[in-house]
């Protein structure tokens, strides 16, 4: 159990029979009144957000949660399969529950969050940015640098990004993983 003034990002607490993660919070000490924790919570299962107030001295359920680094090793129906990096142990993942499935390639490595206390994998996060090789685009005309317009791109994954005019198949682009845009060509 934890004070709701202990809370900070990336806290998890048990909340109503699920798992909320701290996204956000702000310490508000009112001119009439007691102190409060406003807070933006993010569900672990579905990703809805919700803010809620919290008392302070009120308690909360904390879970332990627990980061580790796993390597993508191949998609076995909706799931994928990982290796634990220091015990090797494989262990399934559902595609739902990565952040960035889409721009995800073999032996990439992902960060798993599992709830410490029963080792139940929460979520799994690709790194922020990744890079990729584009298999397929419209090829690129001389001159086509002075707008600012985008043309679809496949990456080598299958996932499809819009990419500049001018960049070519091919070619090694840098992707964000969280909204799929594209960041820049790699050299």
């Amino acid at each position: 159990m934890i004070n709701a003034q202990d809370i900070k990002n990336g806290t998890c607490i048990r909340m109503d029979g699920d798992l909320y993660f701290c996204i956000e919070f702000l310490h508000v000490k009112p001119g009439k009144g007691n102190t409060f924790m406003r807070t933006k919570l993010k569900n672990v299962v579905d990703g809805r957000v919700l803010e809620r107030r919290f008392n302070i001295g009120e308690k909360l359920e904390d879970v332990r949660v627990e980061r580790r680094p796993y390597q993508y090793l191949y998609m076995d129906g909706a799931d994928a399969i990982f290796m634990n990096q220091e015990t090797y142990e494989q262990i399934p993942i559902s595609k739902e529950l990565i952040t960035g499935a889409d721009y995800m390639k073999e032996s990439d490595v992902v960060e798993v969050v599992s709830d410490a206390s029963t080792e139940t994998v929460l979520f799994a996060e690709m790194p922020v940015k990744t890079t990729l090789k584009i298999t397929y685009t419209e090829p690129g005309v001389k001159g086509d640098t002075a707008t600012n317009s985008l043309k679809p791109a496949t990456v080598e994954t299958g996932a499809t990004v819009r990419v500049p005019l001018f960049v070519n198949e091919g070619e090694t682009i840098e992707v964000d993983t969280r909204d799929g845009s594209y960041q820049g060509r790699v050299r």
